[in-house]
């Protein structure tokens, strides 16, 4: 095994990321899928709480990092539940990465929060992260294993974007007065990660967003302006047919902060807001 091995809870579109950067740079990378594994560039196997992994202690010895992004469920997180015991024990781990969601500060009317705020989730999902931090930060402390909490906004980049709701005809403009989401460009993301891996600091805790919350049509605006096509046309919130989760997500206005991401761990966006990062991504 090499020096630096990460392991990732939830080999999904952000994990990804991160882990073809650091294998760039000479990483040993495996992770989990819910699904049977095939054809992955990393060695996977499948995880969830009925399907829980073998021999957790060989499977991961040599690990140094491990990141967990599978939210949690009605139960707690499945992976803290499942393996925390195991997790705790392994003995060449330095750093561990949760991945959590800024709708743990609930609904601030467009205030601006950091990770100072008081946590307030107005749902059952952000509820559900706070208490996933809560076992997650218990098990640091409990263990002496530095325990990294990241709170994400929106995440955005290749093949996710308003570019690609709008060729795919399901971009949607809807207005509510007042309301801000706070996006970070999936790079960004995994350089946050990079730089806090670097830095394995006990309970720490960062909001990962850009320097820009804006209204979700202004977004689809600019992007169309990019297209150089018409956007679609504006709906009222109040009007709009929406699903119960997609209605759910206009929930909760707030800016989130990232001054804590710069300050303490000098990292330098790419994207600072989302004009630039969807101008990188046509």
């Amino acid at each position: 095994m090499k020096d630096h091995d990460l392991f990732c809870f939830g080999f999904g579109y952000s994990a990804g990321f991160l882990a073809r950067s650091l294998a760039a740079k000479g990483w040993q990378i495996a992770g989990t899928t819910r699904e049977t594994p095939g054809g992955a560039p990393f060695p996977l196997a499948r995880f969830d709480r009925a399907h829980p992994l073998a021999d957790l202690p060989q499977r991961l010895a040599g690990t140094t990092h491990l990141l967990i992004s599978i939210p949690p469920d009605e139960r707690g997180c499945p992976v803290c539940d499942v393996h925390g015991t195991d997790i705790a024990t392994l003995g060449a781990l330095r750093w561990i990465g949760y991945l959590s969601s800024t709708n743990v500060y609930g609904d601030r009317s467009g205030d601006w929060v950091d990770e100072a705020t008081p946590l307030a989730p107005s749902g059952e999902r952000g509820r559900r992260r706070v208490a996933a931090e809560a076992a997650w930060q218990a098990l640091g402390q409990s263990s002496g294993i530095p325990v990294h909490i990241f709170r994400l906004a929106g995440i955005y980049g290749p093949g996710r974007s308003a570019l690609d709701a709008l060729r795919a005809g399901t971009a949607r403009r809807i207005v509510k007065l007042g309301q801000v989401f706070s996006r970070i460009h999936v790079i960004d993301l995994a350089a946050a990660l990079e730089a806090a891996m670097a830095r394995p600091e006990a309970r720490a805790i960062y909001n990962l967003c850009d320097d820009a919350p804006a209204p979700p049509d202004e977004v689809i605006a600019y992007a169309a302006q990019l297209l150089g096509i018409a956007p679609p046309p504006l709906e009222d919130f109040a009007a709009a047919a929406l699903s119960p989760v997609a209605r759910s997500f206009y929930d909760d206005s707030k800016r989130v902060s990232n001054r804590r991401l710069k300050d303490a761990l000098g990292v330098a966006l790419r994207y600072p807001s989302y004009r630039e990062g969807l101008a990188s991504l046509l």
